[in-house]
C-alpha cells in the first residue's frame, strides 16, 4: 500500500504581511477607533458621572476670577433683559403690544440664553480641551454633552430668580408651572444636539466659532425673544414660508412653552398648532441627528 501524505496550510511568513494584516493576525485594534453606536452610548453611560462632574467644576470655575463669583450666572441674563427691555419696551415701545411685558421678556432672554450658550459652547467643546482629547480615552461626546450640562445646570439658578421676578409682577406659582419641565427637558436634547453637531464642525474648522456669534444674534432676532411673533403675523403681511418658519422655529416653540407654563397673559390661542409634537420633533431629530453626527467622526478628534 502506499501512503498518502496531508499537507496543511502554513501561515504566510510575517515579512510578507502588511502592517494592518499583522496587526488583525495579533488581534491588535486601532487606537481610538470608533466602536459601534451600541457600545459607544455604553461607554458613554459608564462615564455619566465624570460628566456630571466635569460639567459642575466648569461651571464652578466659569466665575471664579471675578469678585461677585457666581452672582454672574444670574446677573448676565438680567442685563441683557434689562437691555433689551430699554431697547425694546421703551425706544421701539413693543412694550404696550405685549401684556406683562417683563415677565414675557426675562423668559424669553433666559431660555433663549440656554440654548445659545450650548451652542458656543459646543464650537470649543473639543478645541478647548484638546489636552485631555489626546491624553485620555473616553467617548468624546462626554465633552459636549458636559458643557450642555453646564448651561443646563446654570439655567436652574436662572429660573429660580425668573421665579421671584414673576412674583413680583404677580405670577405666582400654579399647576402649569410643572409644564416648564417636559418643555426644558425638550429643550435640552435640542440644545445637545446641536452642541454635538456643532463640536464635530469647530473641531474640523475653527472659523466656526468666529462665525457663530453673528448667526446666533440672527437666530435670536427672529425666535421672538424681544417680540411677540403673534403680535407681528397680525399686523404684518408676510409670505407663507415666513410665516411658517417664524412659527416653527425650534427656539421659539420652547420659549413659547416656558411662557404659556408660566405666565397667565400668554394663552394657548399665542402658540403654534401642534406645539408639543413640533417640541418633541425638533428635539428628537436634533437631538439622536446630531449624537449620530458627532459619533461618525469620533476617530478624528485630537488629530492633525
Amino acid at each position: 500500500m502506499s501512503s498518502q501524505t496531508t499537507t496543511l496550510p502554513t501561515a504566510p511568513p510575517a515579512d510578507s504581511l502588511s502592517l494592518g494584516e499583522l496587526a488583525a493576525r495579533h488581534g491588535l485594534t486601532v487606537s481610538g477607533a470608533r466602536p459601534p453606536l451600541g457600545t459607544y452610548i455604553t461607554q458613554l453611560w459608564s462615564r455619566r458621572h465624570f460628566i456630571t462632574a466635569f460639567a459642575t467644576a466648569r461651571l464652578t470655575a466659569q466665575y471664579s476670577q471675578a469678585k461677585l463669583g457666581q452672582v454672574w450666572q444670574l446677573m448676565t441674563p438680567l442685563l441683557n433683559a434689562t437691555v433689551y427691555f430699554f431697547i425694546f419696551g421703551i425706544l421701539m415701545d413693543t412694550a404696550k403690544h405685549v401684556p406683562d411685558f417683563v415677565p414675557f421678556l426675562v423668559t424669553g432672554v433666559f431660555i433663549w440664553t440656554f440654548t445659545a450658550n450650548s451652542i458656543t459652547a459646543g464650537t470649543r467643546a473639543v478645541s478647548g480641551n484638546i489636552g485631555l482629547v489626546r491624553a485620555l480615552h473616553f467617548p468624546r461626546a462626554a465633552l459636549p454633552i458636559g458643557l450642555a450640562l453646564q448651561q443646563l445646570q446654570q439655567l436652574m439658578f436662572s429660573m429660580g430668580a425668573l421665579a421671584v421676578i414673576l412674583m413680583c409682577f404677580g405670577e405666582f406659582p400654579k399647576p402649569s408651572w410643572l409644564l416648564a419641565v417636559p418643555a426644558l427637558a425638550l429643550q435640552a436634547v435640542f440644545s445637545t444636539g446641536i452642541a454635538m453637531a456643532v463640536a464635530r464642525l469647530a473641531a474640523r474648522t475653527p472659523d466656526i466659532a468666529q462665525l457663530t456669534p453673528f448667526l446666533l444674534r440672527t437666530w435670536m432676532y427672529v425666535s421672538g425673544v424681544m417680540w411677540s411673533i403673534p403680535v407681528v403675523l397680525k399686523r404684518m403681511e408676510l409670505p407663507e414660508a415666513v410665516v411658517l418658519a417664524l412659527r416653527c422655529n425650534p427656539v421659539a416653540v420652547y420659549i413659547d412653552l416656558v411662557r404659556f407654563a408660566l405666565i397667565d397673559s400668554y394663552t394657548r390661542a399665542q402658540l403654534p398648532p401642534h406645539v408639543w409634537a413640533l417640541a418633541l420633533g425638533w428635539a428628537v431629530l436634533f437631538g439622536v441627528g446630531g449624537f449620530v453626527y458627532f459619533w461618525k467622526a469620533e476617530e478624528q478628534y485630537g488629530r492633525g
